[in-house]
């Protein structure tokens, strides 16, 4: 089962994908979050998204800089001050 994953900017929609497991750095604590995560919603302080597209794969790391991040039923969106 993947995750489905948006990091999206007031500028732009930076990544849209499927995904193992996204990594946010959230204001109380870094969390993860892999598919069928219970839904929530977090701000997310300045620090590195980090997106695992496989179980055993290296996590790409993009820099974002503040905003919040929701779990839904559709997933994982990260909605970012800026990224990149």
């Amino acid at each position: 089962m993947m995750l489905h994953f948006e990091l999206v900017t007031p500028e732009r929609l930076v990544r849209s994908d499927e995904v193992f497991m996204v990594t946010v750095p959230g204001t109380d604590g870094d969390f993860a979050v892999l598919e069928g995560h219970a839904p929530f919603m977090s701000t997310i302080r300045d620090g590195n998204v980090l997106v695992q597209k496989s179980e055993n794969a290296a996590p790409e790391t993009i820099a974002i800089r503040g905003g919040f991040a929701e779990v839904n039923a559709n997933g994982l969106t990260v909605l970012a001050e800026h990224a990149g």
